[in-house]
């Protein structure tokens, strides 16, 4: 046992992230947001959402709010609907697979049997030569003859007989009805969200959580490995299906079963949006398909590549059994103020009001500054930038890394899309840039997940007063801010004002003068979107029409609103002490002491 102890006890990291910023190791306060984390605490048990809510209202960890309350008492009866309908969605999901397996099996045998019937027939051979002699002459048949019409005929009249024989796709049983929750900065909507994700562990199986910047990079990662897959050319015989390689018939006779299976999954690609949902919500072990509750965290419609996304996604989800909680600043009719592909907008609004009640969170409090106010702040936000401020910021850097070991080396980082980062400094889960390092080169949100992902503290220096002169930049700062905060990560600033006058503009212009305000990284993330499908060769022309990327100076306003609330809620106590219990490197560090912990409890017990 004592071996057991040493090794939970020896170099915890929890330990060193406290000394290194000074935190008592006796006070320790549930974060604001992030006390119930998504998918990283085990349940034991934990309580619905207004019963963790009153909890914290009865420490004095919050302040009552009668919308709050509203909220946590929908996803109470929201999450007592639940374990009846995780039973039926079981029960669904049992005989979908039962279906899916049953038609293939048909469809296969009737593709035999109509592959028979055609060898079996006196002119096989010489149909397949005229089939041959028509492909050459093809340029000379009536334009008004469609390509491929014979295939398609054939596919639906097989699909036809398919519904008859096996009998139409399980219907999955009706959803209890999602919430899509709406307020101001601050209002507690992420936090009532997370209480929600956390109580739902040991009751659904199929369970995401998503911030709306890593379920676009999802997304266009998913479309990009499944265009891709589809436009590679591979040699007719390894494309052949084992099973078709199988059969007792000749060369010709499976070359035409590998054309109709091809064409089965032509037919399928062409509609990729569902596919790429399917693969969205699979389990890691790929064994289960779907999630039962997706909960999405500010969900935005910043270009048309979004509103079309988010649509079919979205309606795929729904349709087939998905319960949606998601969080956003506007109602989802509020969404498309530039008025962007308004068809698709109504689909998407119309789906959302179909399958969620829509809950405002009406309090004008920022209570991420509220909680700041009335909290002792450890100041990791140093300005300005002069003697006294670096002096400090080094001693904080030369602290941190000093604690987790003190060897700072140059490493490269793994981006989405099979990007890498270079990191100039870093120290075991420490690392240091300069603002125009991660703010003023064509980066975007797969890089700055990546720096949260891998390190619990990020230390940034030189940071400006952000101004029009500089508006890509500052657009880059919030989006890096959105991923240290999702993932919880520690941020220690070297600015040139204080937070509240980070985004005030300066003598060149503020940052909200445009009627119409474009900002150039959604641009650069269209343009990423471009490239990796170019990179997949998809389309006749290459590249596909540019998405553009049209934001209002009142939806910038809430960027920067929430920018600025969350810069105040990372320097107080209820956020630094949440580090080390939620922040991706040290869940790594807990699960590999949990694996050594039983692999000795196993060596103790055969002993």
């Amino acid at each position: 046992m004592r071996r057991i102890w040493n090794l939970l006890s020896h170099n915890n990291p929890n330990k060193l992230f406290q000394s290194a910023f000074s935190i008592p190791t006796n006070f320790h306060v549930t974060p604001f947001r992030s006390y119930c984390d998504p998918s990283r605490i085990p349940n034991q048990n934990r309580p619905g959402p207004i019963v963790q809510y009153k909890n914290l209202v009865d420490q004095g960890k919050l302040q009552h709010d009668s919308y709050q309350e509203s909220v946590a008492t929908e996803l109470q009866n929201l999450l007592a609907r639940l374990e009846n309908y995780e039973r039926e969605m079981e029960e669904y999901h049992v005989n979908l697979s039962n279906w899916e397996k049953n038609r293939e099996n048909e469809r296969q045998r009737i593709l035999i049997e109509e592959v028979e019937k055609q060898q079996n027939e006196e002119d096989w051979w010489k149909r397949l030569n005229n089939k041959i002699t028509e492909r050459w002459t093809a340029g000379k048949r009536p334009g008004n003859v469609e390509s491929g019409v014979g295939k398609w005929v054939s596919y639906l009249k097989r699909e036809k007989k398919l519904d008859s024989l096996v009998g139409r796709r399980p219907t999955a049983p009706p959803a209890p009805r999602g919430l899509y929750i709406y307020g101001n900065v601050g209002s507690g909507k992420t936090m009532l969200m997370d209480m929600f994700y956390s109580a739902t562990e040991g009751i659904v199986k199929h369970r995401r959580r998503y911030h709306f910047h890593e379920a676009m990079l999802r997304i266009n990662e998913h479309m990009h490995k499944i265009w891709k897959k589809q436009m590679e050319e591979k040699p007719l015989q390894s494309g052949i299906a084992g099973w078709i390689m199988n059969l007792p018939f000749d060369t010709k006779a499976k070359e035409w079963l590998a054309a109709e299976e091809k064409y089965k999954q032509e037919v399928q690609m062409k509609n990729i949006l569902p596919a790429v949902a399917d693969k969205f919500f699979l389990d890691r072990d790929g064994d289960k398909k779907g999630a039962s509750i997706l909960c999405f965290d500010e969900i935005q419609t910043v270009d048309v590549f979004a509103i079309v996304a988010l649509s079919g996604i979205l309606s795929r989800l729904l349709s087939s059994g998905t319960i949606i909680v998601a969080t956003s600043n506007r109602a989802p009719k509020d969404l498309n103020e530039a008025g962007m592909v308004p068809e698709i907008f109504q689909t998407l609004v119309s789906k959302l009001e179909e399958h969620c009640d829509k809950v405002l969170v009406g309090s004008e409090i920022d209570y991420r500054r509220f909680i700041a106010q009335r909290s002792v702040n450890r100041e990791n936000y140093l300005w300005p930038i002069e003697r006294e401020a670096i002096n400090e910021f080094e001693k904080k850097w030369l602290n941190a890394t000093g604690r987790f070991g003190g060897k700072i080396i140059s490493t490269t980082i793994s981006v989405m899309f099979g990007r890498t980062l270079e990191v100039p400094e870093s120290c075991e889960g420490v690392a240091r840039f300069t603002f125009d390092y991660l703010c003023g080169r064509p980066l975007g949100a797969a890089d700055y997940i990546a720096v949260a992902d891998n390190y619990h503290t990020v230390f940034i220096s030189d940071i400006p007063v952000m101004s029009m002169r500089i508006r890509d930049k500052a657009r880059r700062f919030i989006t890096l801010i959105d991923e240290l905060y999702n993932h919880h990560s520690c941020l220690c600033c070297l600015a040139s004002s204080s937070i509240d006058e980070l985004f005030q503009g300066t003598e060149e212009g503020t940052l909200f003068d445009l009627e119409s305000f474009q900002f150039e990284t959604e641009a650069e993330g269209s343009k990423l979107r471009r490239d990796v499908l170019a990179e997949g060769n998809v389309g006749s022309g290459g590249t596909p029409v540019g998405i553009t990327s049209i934001l209002s100076g009142q939806e910038e306003m809430f960027t920067f609103q929430r920018a600025v609330s969350r810069l105040i809620e990372m320097q107080t106590p209820l956020y630094l002490d949440g580090v080390s219990d939620f922040h991706p490197y040290f869940q790594r560090h807990h699960e590999k002491n949990q694996i050594n912990c039983d692999s000795l409890l196993s060596e103790s017990s055969s002993i």
